[in-house]
């Protein structure tokens, strides 16, 4: 019987957050690698849609990668590797590129977002911007994917590679698997601690509401316990109401101790359920900051996982994108 394959990646614009642990690494170490054919990814070159610093994508992806491996990643069960490794990605994106629409891609609610804030900013928008959900339709459909784990904000982009999936399909003979998005159930979005409305994103330039994965015990202490509550005093779970409290309780509840809606019932303070929810964080995250230290110190164990990884990943992919290219009457190569 074939194994599902997953495909999913982090993307270095910052450093990995809480968030990105509860909402998606955590399932990648405790389940995926071990019921799937997996593979995770840095993708790097979805950074380069934005204004950068070459040096900071360079150093944030190394982070990425090792922190990958930090949260329990075995190369054994599953493929690491960093996407602008393997040349197959940019191949297979030209082709969704003249699968897709301008329409399909300008509807996308991250590029509305994103072209927003970069005009307010006095910035150009790149075209990379209006683009990059072919480059991501392409680092699903190169691999034969059959599940992806994300986030409920990147769900849109794998229905509209299922789109392009299907409509590559019709149009030059089955090629592509066509994949569906599996969302987490618990956690799948964790807020912003001063903002509770808004996803706690690792890009944000206000950093006083995200715990990211390398923050100290004390600083995660401070964060937590300074996070936004609510006018009222009494601890329920209302994501519309109390977002505040809800957050905290939802982050708890992911760190272990239960249901978001029961653990309010324990509680008669902001203070106690702050406090409890802070060393939850930090015992939660104590053995991935352990571990990373040990990976730091050992550069080239990494980085043979990710040669490793890249080889392996290029292997799968490289049939399928030449089929793509034969089913759309390009001439191999000679």
């Amino acid at each position: 019987m074939t194994r599902t394959r997953i495909f999913s990646g982090v993307k270095p614009t910052g450093h990995l957050t809480l968030g990105n642990y509860l909402g998606a690494l955590r399932g990648w170490a405790d389940e995926d690698q071990h019921r799937a054919d997996a593979l995770f990814c840095v993708v790097d070159l979805h950074a380069l849609t934005v204004e950068h610093d070459p040096a900071r994508v360079r150093r944030l992806s190394r982070q990425a990668a090792t922190l990958l491996l930090a949260v329990g990643l075995d190369p054994r069960l599953c493929t690491v590797f960093v996407q602008s490794h393997v040349d197959e990605h940019t191949r297979l994106a030209y082709l969704m590129e003249c699968t897709a629409s301008d329409g399909e891609m300008r509807r996308m609610i991250q590029y509305k977002e994103k072209t927003e804030r970069e005009r307010a900013r006095g910035g150009s928008v790149r075209l990379s911007l209006l683009t990059y959900p072919a480059l991501m339709a392409a680092d699903i459909l190169a691999y034969g994917t059959g599940e992806v784990p994300v986030g409920e904000d990147q769900a849109q982009h794998v229905e509209l590679t299922r789109d392009l999936a299907v409509r590559f399909n019709q149009r030059y003979g089955q090629t592509f698997v066509v994949p569906k998005a599996t969302v987490p159930k618990v956690a799948a979005r964790v807020m912003d601690l001063q903002e509770p409305t808004s996803k706690m994103g690792k890009s944000h330039a206000r950093t006083s509401g995200i715990v990211y994965l390398l923050d100290e015990p004390e600083v995660v202490r401070k964060k937590v316990m300074r996070a936004v509550t609510d006018a009222g005093s009494d601890v329920v779970y209302d994501r519309a109401e109390r977002p505040g409290v809800a957050n905290l309780l939802d982050i708890l509840a992911a760190c272990g101790a239960g249901d978001p809606t029961e653990l309010a019932d324990e509680y008669d303070s902001y203070g106690a359920l702050k406090k409890d929810t802070a060393e939850a964080v930090v015992e939660l995250l104590r053995p991935v900051r352990e571990r990373h230290a040990e990976l730091v110190k050992d550069p080239e164990y990494v980085d043979s996982v990710l040669r490793d990884g890249a080889e392996r990943a290029r292997a799968i992919a490289r049939p399928r994108v030449d089929a793509a290219y034969r089913a759309v009457g390009l001439m191999p190569a000679v």
